[in-house]
């Protein structure tokens, strides 16, 4: 069963241009090293919850969208391989995202898949 890398963050509303050309890059360098799938999604139907959301969860204002994102791989092992090889590459070694997005708001994790329809 496949791995997966899942983000979600906070884009001020202005700068989704920015982030959408910052994540094109990143995305070829994944799939260059052996990422099966890399997936941005800008929210279109996420509410502010009163307990629990997305938003809440990334701390969103009204002046940001919520991005969720998803990269997967064959298994552990080439994510580790290849996660290596993307934080080594001189295309991403740049300091652009820090204007584009807040990172410390940024959330995200490794995930064993289970279950693929």
């Amino acid at each position: 069963m496949s791995y997966v890398d899942g983000f979600v963050l906070a884009v001020p509303k202005q700068n989704v241009e920015a982030y959408k050309a910052l994540s094109a890059t990143a995305g070829a360098v994944w799939k260059e090293y052996g990422a099966r799938e890399y997936v941005e999604c800008v929210a279109d139907d996420v509410p502010y919850g009163e307990l629990t959301s997305f938003p809440r969860a990334v701390q969103a204002t009204d002046e940001e969208v919520v991005v969720f994102s998803w990269i997967i791989y064959e298994n552990r092992q080439q994510r580790d391989d290849i996660l290596a090889k993307v934080m080594a590459d001189p295309r991403l070694q740049g300091d652009e995202w820090k204007e584009i997005f807040d990172g410390k708001r940024m959330i995200y994790g490794g995930f064993e898949a289970f279950l693929r329809l």
